[in-house]
């Protein structure tokens, strides 16, 4: 008797979610290790005073802005790495992600520059206080020492990823960061450095981990045989398929910056609201990303490979754990508020807001499952351009619907409703691009 499909598919179902738990359980952990981490950086000069607290929150502000919109240098040397694993090439592979963090490298230097020049200027137009804004200034200058560490840890986070190692990243991460809040505590209060001490500590835990990181790729190139040197050729390929992911990541901080200008018109408790929400909206979102970090690895090995039925399998069973995923974690979100909504603020007015625009975060969950796994899976075969589009897109559905809540008196609730429209959307367009076979390009290279 010929067995049902659904028996003849588990052994392929079960592989692939070996595939994906491997991959995406420490991915998950190295994503949630920075903001951690970052709390406690907040606590450790909290105690210095109002001002530093206030300036360092501007500064940190100021410099994820400016280096978080570099993250295709991870994107981008996944993608590339995995296909060229796939296509059974590990010296070029390695060498690939060689390119990526040269990319990295001469991407950070006019950064360092610009920041040190306009440290001033930032500190002002994020609206920092008079006696915030020297420690703002004085914080930001000693960090972006630290910038080309960090914009080559995104590189090299990419590369290993795309070599199908999320382990690695998830130690260094680890490591880095608390090694971070001990060279704080030391030079804070220890050395009686204050903030330049946080700084300087932050500095030195990131050149660590990018030490770290360049330690095991050079041990790997010359284990390949592949170059160190800069190549003209292999870095501009690199930049040019990190373009459009820059443009959809600066689409997708338009809207959160459009958010969170519409939710400080509507009033002080809604504010506060709505950024307790964005907070617990983009832990949540760090789960649903650990998935799409292993969709970026696999699916790029599987079309390096040639193998588009298992490229197709993969993302449908990435799907279905995505949507589940996000199921459940909307199911608990809802369930655990009057655990957690008190610890975030004792104020009844803000705790009643956010509670009811919790269920519109929960709501949106499943829908984040497809949108972050789908983000993944055309990171992955290298379809930059659609994304990047995609993004604009919903871009632009978004604002006008934001921009009128206030307008129509819609308030917390409207503007929540507006993002959630922003997720519907784009997971509309993602999903019609992977349900197509445009994206579905096999080869060590993208053509």
């Amino acid at each position: 008797m010929t067995p049902p499909p659904t028996d003849r598919r588990r052994p392929e179902r079960r592989r692939h979610d070996r595939e994906i738990l491997t991959l995406a359980i420490p991915a998950f952990g190295a994503l949630v290790a920075e903001p951690l981490f970052l709390l406690a950086d907040s606590a450790i000069v909290g105690h210095l005073g109002t001002s530093q607290l206030a300036g360092v929150g501007v500064a940190s502000a100021a410099l994820t802005a400016m280096t978080g919109v570099f993250v295709f240098l991870a994107y981008a040397t996944t993608a590339a790495v995995a296909r060229r694993i796939g296509a059974g090439d590990r010296r070029a592979a390695v060498q690939q992600g060689i390119d990526g963090i040269w990319l990295a490298l001469l991407l950070s230097l006019p950064v360092v520059v610009l920041t040190l020049l306009l440290a001033p200027w930032a500190a002002t137009a994020l609206g920092a206080s008079p006696t915030a804004a020297p420690h703002a200034v004085t914080y930001l200058r000693i960090s972006s020492l630290g910038i080309p560490a960090m914009l080559m840890v995104m590189a090299a986070t990419g590369v290993l990823r795309g070599l199908q190692d999320t382990r690695t990243p998830l130690l260094v991460a680890v490591s880095g960061f608390a090694a971070n809040i001990g060279l704080n505590v030391a030079l804070v209060y220890g050395a009686g450095l204050g903030v330049a001490g946080s700084a300087w500590g932050t500095v030195l835990a990131q050149t660590a981990m990018a030490g770290a990181y360049l330690l095991v790729v050079v041990r790997g190139a010359r284990r390949e045989r592949a170059s160190l040197k800069p190549d003209p050729a292999g870095i501009r390929a690199c930049a040019r398929a990190g373009g459009p992911l820059l443009v959809r990541t600066l689409s997708l901080r338009a809207v959160l910056m459009i958010a969170t200008a519409v939710a400080a018109r509507l009033g002080d408790g809604q504010v506060a609201a709505h950024q307790i929400a964005m907070a617990l909206w983009g832990f949540l979102a760090f789960a649903l990303d650990a998935i799409a970090i292993a969709g970026q690895a696999i699916i790029g090995r599987y079309l390096g490979a040639g193998d588009v039925p298992g490229t197709r399998a993969a993302t449908r069973r990435m799907l279905e754990w995505g949507v589940a995923g996000g199921a459940l974690l909307g199911l608990l979100l809802v369930a655990a508020r009057p655990l957690y909504v008190p610890l975030f603020t004792p104020d009844p007015a803000v705790q009643q807001e956010l509670s009811a625009v919790l269920l519109l975060v929960a709501l949106s969950q499943p829908v984040g499952g497809v949108v972050f796994v789908l983000d993944g899976v055309l990171m992955g075969a290298g379809d930059g351009g659609y994304l990047a589009r995609a993004a604009l897109v919903t871009l632009a559905a978004f604002t006008p619907a934001a921009l009128a809540v206030p307008l129509l008196g819609g308030g917390l609730m409207g503007l929540w409703w507006a993002m959630n429209l922003f997720m519907v959307v784009r997971a509309l367009f993602l999903f019609l691009r992977a349900r197509g076979g445009r994206w579905l390009v096999t080869g060590a290279v993208r053509a």
